[in-house]
């Protein structure tokens, strides 16, 4: 279970009307809110015979593959004691370069991360809408979506003044659970017995059908978890290389080079269009790329003095998105 919480909870038994502006007063409030939340979990549950558990991540915690595989055991362990584990976002030490930034976004990495069979966020609305409901009293509820694309423009703004998601934001979730294979439902979580139903497989809400090629764990990882420490721009030819014939990234299509980082960093590959196409860890440092960009891979050993690899980014330490772009 994946839940917001800990900042409401923390203004509540500080007495605060609105959501604090500074970094330091949220990751205060945020400590205290923390243990308020896990107490009503841990009440709430308990007369159910269900025992919780607190889980705090950050999207630093993720970033490393070997931290990552760690979470993933750890999660699947505490199902296989039977344990419900609580997640949160750890907003008492997250910053800006290592949150999530929303709930939305961490339970559908957290449904990838333990390969979850379906993904179920409960709002305040009914579902996806053709437009705002608030705004058009026309508008319709969408009962199924094959192609997220098709609604991005129905997603309205942020949802109540304690939190931090929107419509958006569930559709960028929606985005991330359809390529790792995960079906996922919007529905009215105020709703009796919605959870039950959703298990079942009635008709409630909105259900996001996911994508039949999901991505396997290891470029789940590299698509959803990490942050690009740079970019590189590449010209038509090796977009349709990448694209259409599943190459690896060379030297010669790349453009232009932006950012600082080292070998082995993950960058995102964009378009002339700025649409970022994938995302892969770079062979070489970004000095390097700008040294050797526009060339054929033979010309390597001459420009930087050596070669160890022919291509930027192989095909294997890369992954792609649709036209659409990454969210």
């Amino acid at each position: 279970m994946v839940t917001s919480g800990a900042i409401g909870a923390g203004m509540s038994r500080l007495g605060f009307a609105q959501r604090p502006a500074t970094l330091p007063a949220k990751q205060a409030v945020a400590a205290v809110g923390q243990g308020l939340l896990m107490q009503v979990y841990e009440k709430l549950f308990s007369e159910y015979g269900q025992i919780v558990a607190q889980v705090l991540l950050t999207r630093e915690d993720l970033n490393s593959r070997e931290r990552y595989l760690n979470s993933r055991h750890t999660l699947l362990e505490l199902l296989r004691y039977k344990v419900i584990p609580i997640v949160n976002e750890n907003d008492t030490v997250a910053v800006d370069e290592i949150k999530f930034g929303d709930n939305d976004t961490l339970s559908a990495l957290v449904a990838a991360l333990v390969g979850a069979d379906l993904l179920l966020v409960l709002s305040d609305v009914d579902g996806v809408y053709t437009s705002d409901p608030r705004q058009n009293p026309n508008a319709q509820l969408l009962d199924t979506i094959t192609s997220i694309e098709d609604i991005a423009g129905a997603a309205g703004g942020a949802g109540s003044d304690r939190g931090t998601g929107g419509m958006i934001t569930k559709v960028q979730a929606a985005r991330i659970a359809s390529r790792s294979g995960i079906p996922m439902i919007i529905a009215q979580g105020s709703r009796d017995g919605v959870i039950h139903a959703a298990v079942d497989g009635e008709r409630i809400g909105t259900l996001f059908l996911p994508e039949t090629d999901r991505l396997n764990s290891r470029k789940q990882w590299l698509a959803f978890y990490h942050q690009p420490q740079g970019r590189v721009y590449i010209d038509n030819g090796a977009k349709s290389a990448l694209l259409k014939a599943g190459k690896s990234l060379l030297p010669i299509g790349i453009n232009q080079v932006v950012g600082s980082f080292a070998a082995g960093d993950l960058i995102a590959v964009l378009d002339d269009q700025e649409r970022e196409i994938g995302r892969g860890l770079s062979n070489y440092a970004s000095d390097e790329v700008e040294q050797i960009k526009g060339h054929r891979s033979d010309c390597i050993p001459e420009i930087l003095g050596h070669k160890d690899y022919d291509e930027v980014i192989h095909r294997d330490n890369l992954v792609l998105f649709p036209e659409e772009g990454m969210v």
